[in-house]
């Protein structure tokens, strides 16, 4: 089976995820996967596709993000293992 990389951005407030996601998508050949609240008013988006788009897809979003709010965290997962898939909101 060949996996996805992952990526996740995770933000204080909506707006900057929304922000995030927006410019993730338009930066490179990237799907978005979902978004969840965590609590304490974060939000985390998963965006998936190969490694360089990725990787591209989540500097690009988490730069937009900070310019409008405040960046948690963000990673890049190249070769996640298939149990992980059970994290991932259904498709």
């Amino acid at each position: 089976m060949s996996r996805k990389a992952i990526g996740l951005i995770e933000t204080k407030g909506l707006i900057p995820a929304v922000e995030a996601t927006d410019v993730a998508l338009k930066a490179a050949n990237v799907t978005f996967v979902g978004m969840r609240n965590p609590g304490s008013g974060l939000a985390s988006i998963t965006i998936e596709g190969d490694v360089a788009a990725v990787r591209a897809a989540t500097d690009a979003g988490a730069a937009a993000a900070s310019r409008i709010g405040e960046v948690v965290s963000v990673q890049v997962l190249s070769r996640p293992h298939d149990e992980l898939a059970k994290l991932m909101p259904a498709k």
